[in-house]
């Protein structure tokens, strides 16, 4: 009897033990503590970039459920960026996002050293000292602008080969908010990408004044295509370009090319592809650091520039989005297909490459020559292409 109790007692220590090596190398971790996350946005949802900022909040929900409490703060100016913050602050937040461009994050980070601010980066940060807990980031949009500009190419090339469009009438129209160098970069790599199937194309620049003014940028599109323009792209955030282009393709054909946001449902006749950034990889990388105790820069996958990121179509940062079939050319999604796949790679200079000198928006004196191309994002995930290209631009 005591030697049964005896051998009934050590199975028990065994099986104890490998109650604790399973728990140990195979059971899921325990979840950690919830993470609050708060969102400061610039606009609402209304407005393209916004509603494209919101959707990698919508997925950390929904990748992480329980473990994360959101908090959003909608159509914050950029004066009342600082109070927005400190409300987010005082309710519990560990890790705070924003897709607005107010310099007063930085002061705030200073001030709440103990919560994360990570901000869509609105200037190059490169040789600066900024908070350990301040981050920036950004998509490298100019992959998907030089793409989507690449499948409107097509298109024009299709027009001019069947004799529907002279040479000299491959106009590209593009309503621009300001001539920073976020929208000269993007609408430099759109360009370029045009160019690669319709070299005889030259780009006019409408400047609005603003990000968001439906009236302002439905009326600069339809001045560039009464001017002639058959492609119109954009760097706005409302829908007006698309609009006016959907009215004009009633008597002629035209095309619109989005971003941030699908136009088919809004412009069928005339939407022809859109790309985007996708905010989400950053958004849900960086709450995992937290939940991880690591440093975000080492948890988020892309380009590290200091306490600054960057990617592209590499790590899913951007993206191109509803090539409508109906009007796109022959091999487009091929020809999207070979680009994304460079871009994956690595190879990004191709993207600015012409032959034609380009000139510095900052001191027209500073030239440089564009035939072995240009890196775009290469120490910083702001744009720091800022050269005009007035061979083949028209700025007004």
């Amino acid at each position: 009897m005591k030697r049964l109790i005896t051998l009934t007692t050590a199975t028990c220590a065994v099986i104890l033990l490998l109650m604790y090596a399973y728990q140990y190398w195979f059971a899921p971790p325990l979840s950690p503590s919830t993470i609050r996350v708060g969102f400061v946005f610039d606009g609402d949802e209304s407005i393209s970039y916004t509603y494209n900022f919101s959707l990698a909040r919508d997925e950390l929900k929904q990748r992480y459920g329980d473990r994360v409490e959101i908090l959003t703060r909608s159509n914050v100016l950029e004066n009342q960026t600082e109070e927005s913050l400190r409300e987010l602050v005082q309710s519990g937040c560990d890790i705070i996002f924003l897709n607005g461009y107010s310099a007063q994050v930085i002061e705030m980070a200073r001030a709440y050293p103990d919560v994360q601010f990570c901000q869509a980066s609105y200037r190059s940060f490169s040789g600066e000292t900024v908070p350990g807990n301040y981050h920036s980031f950004k998509g490298e949009a100019f992959q998907a602008r030089y793409v989507t500009g690449a499948a409107a190419g097509m298109a024009l090339r299709e027009m001019i080969d069947r004799g529907e469009l002279r040479p000299e009438q491959a106009l590209v129209g593009y309503v621009a908010a300001f001539l920073d160098p976020e929208v000269i970069s993007g609408y430099t790599a759109f360009l370029m990408g045009v160019r690669s199937a319709a070299p005889e194309a030259v780009l006019r620049v409408r400047c609005t004044q603003t990000w968001s003014s439906f009236s302002r940028e439905k009326q600069a599109a339809a001045e560039l295509l009464e001017e002639g323009c058959v492609v119109i792209g954009q760097h706005t955030d409302t829908i007006g370009p698309a609009l006016a282009c959907e009215e004009a393709a009633q008597t002629r054909t035209v095309y619109h090319v989005g971003y941030n946001q699908s136009m088919l449902n809004i412009a069928p006749r005339a939407a022809l592809i859109a790309g985007r950034i996708d905010w989400a990889p950053y958004v849900t990388g960086a709450v995992e650091a937290l939940m991880n105790d690591r440093r975000i820069e080492q948890t988020v996958q892309g380009a590290v520039h200091g306490n600054d990121m960057s990617a592209g179509f590499d790590q899913g940062w951007v993206e191109v989005m509803d090539l409508n079939s109906t009007l796109a050319a022959p091999g487009t999604q091929e020809r999207i297909n070979e680009l994304t796949a460079q871009f994956r790679r690595g190879k990004k200079s191709f993207a600015y490459a012409c032959d034609c000198t380009a000139v510095s928006a900052e001191n027209p004196g500073v030239t440089i020559s564009l035939r072995e191309g240009y890196t775009e994002n290469a120490e910083s995930s702001y744009p720091s292409f800022y050269y005009h290209l007035p061979e083949l631009i028209t700025i007004e």
